[in-house]
């Protein structure tokens, strides 16, 4: 067995490195080509470490190799042909892997860089629960902090294909990459389709050189046998590392080792990380259920089976779902609240539904409408029980936390909602926990008998004759194998989780007509603005509030389709629990005590406490969805309210400079025009003043009380010359006097005249209106 580490430098390893500097990338690929057809594997084996990081990056992160991850076929598509066609399952760097897999080579991967349980458990000397790191443990005189694991060449290139989607650094937010055309993504479809064929078996190694194929290389030692594949408590798999004992392989396991490989490596949770697994989700439920009737059927298990179809058989139950359901678990209780959470969402109800992937999957019906889920698909939902249940109601306390009234986070609840409701999947949901939560029969020869899942040789279940019995059994090893034997578990047709969902179809019914109001106000507020007020003739916003949502952002369109999703969220809510017209429509008119007389919305519920008033759960839940909020206004001076955004900064400072000045030098003056009682004195007031100061009131939580006695004079305000929407129209006017031939200063003239015009007419107007006041 030879080490990479103990070898001299050699020659064509310093070569390649020379011409990965000074060559183009497609020359690089086409020495490395003929390198591995014509190079043995002594000499192969010293590059291939190099070659491995240079592809997928170094594990520290500095490296980033060929970059996978960004390389997209509509952008770069020379290079990402070269990419693709030399990192394919059937291309030259995977026959690299099988000539050095034929010598028995093996090389040191740092156990530093595994993914933190599994570090952290070898660290401590407790070998991880999975037959991938048996004998795999190398000791050093440094003790845990220097261990490797010794891999032979194609688990060495799966770890840092794997790996490279952890170790290396988050993509920027500036750099958009769609996840789904990148090279790794298609990578990893073509590696899942290659070594999880849902027809045949897995193929050989790859020919090697014109004259012949390649010996099969031998798979990892030790091989698990099948038998003993069941799901077991976790602390049965907790072996010390000195007692990496092995096992005898069935000399057929060495077909699929490489399939065993691929699908134990883990993942961390990031929006990328996510997309990956569910495409490992969706090949899996395809590749499981590609077994033919007969290779499926219990009676088959007696019976001499490759162990490829053993291998289907045990891949979701051994390798996948306790995993998936911690994953998931972890991602619904610390995924932040936004719409990144559907990556999530989709990858778990991929999860849920293996129907769609089996190759007589159900179609849609004439009608649009989903076929009912036929109940040979009933062992599934009840051996996965918690998956449907447990992480619905954990769904359910999402959806109460989120915005409804986003459409993205209305499509989540109605995707979630859909899926359940398909014909058939709420009653098997329903039947799996009658036969959880049912008693225990009284027979004396299994009350010994702690709750594992059964292995697959068809022999654990057999001698118990009572089949609803032994489909209870079953559903309770699953639940007790997951959640532990003291767990509490809360039924998803409970009280607890209906109590749960009637509150989700209440804020359900709320944003609909949350909805429904910001589309209002929306299609009335352009009809609101006067051409003068777009002009910047209108007094000035002093508020500055809005209500703030995408519903604002993305239009009447938006508005429809959160209206249309929530709606069949609803229904499809009202048929998965049986809820009542009565019911829902309570919610409908309990809206009505939303709204005071005048048509305003009240204040969110509040208490009374010592420090003022105190929002309840209920006022979040109103404040979070948009239901109600606080009617907050500017009570200070306009002249020093923050500079907006659409305002010029340096230039709103020089003309409060400028109009202090004048204020200031000119204020007897300003303050006897506007005592006049004649025209003059009118004009002045309406420009010089503050209409309605003296009215104001400061706002506190815990009352109102009138503004303090400071009255403000006459004064002259310029800030709306700062604005670029007046400079715009400013410029907007001179261009198109220039079209008709007239000038700046004549321009500048009718512009004067016509806003002398339009303030008298607003001055008559005004006095008038006081006039009629009580």
């Amino acid at each position: 067995m030879a080490f990479p580490h103990l070898q001299q430098p050699s020659f064509l390893l310093a070569s390649l490195k020379a011409d990965s500097i000074n060559k183009p990338f497609a020359q690089q690929c086409q020495d490395l080509v003929k390198v591995i057809e014509d190079f043995p594997a002594k000499e192969l084996h010293t590059i291939f470490p190099w070659l491995v990081e240079s592809i997928f990056g170094s594990l520290d992160g500095v490296l980033i190799g060929w970059n996978l991850r960004c390389l997209q076929g509509r952008v770069n598509p020379v290079e990402y042909s070269i990419v693709m066609e030399f990192l394919d399952p059937g291309g030259p760097m995977m026959k690299l892997v099988y000539k050095l897999q034929a010598e028995d080579y093996k090389f040191d991967f740092p156990v530093s860089y595994l993914p933190g349980p599994v570090k952290a458990s070898i660290q401590e000397c407790i070998l991880p629960d999975s037959p991938l790191y048996h004998n795999k443990v190398q000791f050093t005189p440094t003790g845990g902090l220097g261990l490797n694991l010794a891999l032979n060449p194609f688990e060495y290139y799966i770890f840092f294909f794997a790996l490279s989607l952890i170790t290396q650094k988050p993509l920027p937010v500036s750099l958009h990459v769609r996840t789904s055309d990148c090279a790794y993504f298609i990578l990893v479809d073509r590696y899942l389709s290659w070594f999880l064929p849902t027809e045949g078996s897995v193929p050989p190694p790859l020919s090697s050189s014109p004259g012949g194929t390649s010996p099969s290389p031998p798979p990892r030692t030790p091989a698990m046998p099948f038998a003993s594949y069941g799901l077991h408590h976790t602390s049965l798999l907790k072996r010390h590392i000195s007692h990496q004992t092995s096992v005898n392989a069935d000399p057929a396991s060495h077909e699929i080792w490489r399939s065993e490989t691929l699908l134990q490596e883990s993942f961390t949770p990031t929006e990328e990380h996510v997309l990956v697994v569910r495409l490992l989700l969706k090949h899996l439920h395809a590749f499981a259920n590609s077994l033919k009737p007969e290779q499926a059927s219990p009676s088959a298990h007696s019976h001499a089976t490759s162990p490829l179809e053993e291998f289907k058989r045990a891949a979701v139950p051994r390798f996948v779902q306790q995993k998936l359901y911690l994953f998931l678990q972890h991602c619904f209780g610390h995924w932040p609240l936004d719409a990144s959470f559907r990556a999530v969402l989709e990858m778990w109800l991929s999860y849920l539904q293996p129907w769609r992937y089996a190759p007589d999957k159900q179609a849609l019906g004439s009608d649009s409408q989903p076929r009912c889920v036929s109940e040979k698909w009933a062992p599934f939902v009840q051996e996965n029980l918690l998956m449907y249940t447990k992480l619905f109601v954990g769904f359910l306390n999402r959806a109460l936390r989120t915005d409804l009234v986003s459409p993205k986070h209305a499509l989540m609840v109605f995707r979630v909602a859909k899926v359940f409701a398909q014909p058939n999947l709420a009653e098997m949901i329903q039947k799996g926990e009658q036969l959880f939560l049912e008693p225990e029969l009284v027979i004396p020869h299994r009350q010994h008998r702690l709750f594992t899942a059964p292995t697959f040789t068809g022999s654990f279940l057999s001698p118990w004759p009572p089949a609803v019995t032994d489909a209870s059994f079953k559903v309770k090893s699953h639940v007790y194998s997951l959640e532990g034997q003291d767990c509490k578990y809360t039924p998803m047709f409970g009280p607890e989780a209906r109590t749960l969902v009637l509150r989700l179809a209440q804020l359900i019914t709320q944003a609909k007509h949350t909805a429904k109001s910001i589309s209002d106000q929306c299609a009335e507020s352009p009809t609101g603005h006067s051409f003068l007020s777009w002009l910047g003739f209108s007094s000035m916003d002093t508020n500055g509030s809005y209500t703030a949502n995408d519903l604002d952002e993305m239009g009447q369109d938006s508005v429809r389709k959160t209206d249309e999703y929530l709606e069949k969220a609803l229904e499809y809510l009202r048929q998965i629990f049986r809820l009542s017209e009565a019911q829902l429509r309570q919610f409908t008119l309990a809206l009505g005590t939303a709204q005071d007389e005048n048509g305003k919305k009240q204040l969110p519920d509040c208490i009374v406490g010592e420090d003022g008033l105190m929002l309840t759960p209920l006022g979040r839940y109103q404040i979070i969805n948009g239901l109600r909020r606080f009617e907050i206004e500017y009570q200070g001076d306009p002249e020093l309210q923050p500079i907006r955004s659409y305002e010029i900064a340096s230039l709103v400072r020089t003309l409060f400079r400028l109009s202090s000045a004048i204020n200031h030098r000119f204020a007897g003056q300003m303050a006897a025009l506007c005592s006049r009682d004649d025209f003059l004195g009118s004009l002045c007031r309406y420009h010089l003043t503050e209409p309605g100061l003296a009215s104001r009131h400061l706002l506190s939580p815990v009352g109102r009380r009138q503004v303090a006695g400071h009255t403000r004079g006459p004064r002259l305000s310029l800030r709306f010359l700062g604005s670029y929407r007046t400079l715009v129209s400013l410029l907007l006017a001179f261009f198109v006097a220039s079209l008709f031939r007239v000038g700046p200063l004549p321009c500048t003239l009718l512009l004067t005249l016509g806003y002398v015009l339009y303030a008298s007419a607003m001055t008559l107007l005004t006095e008038r209106g006081k006039l009629h006041q009580p």
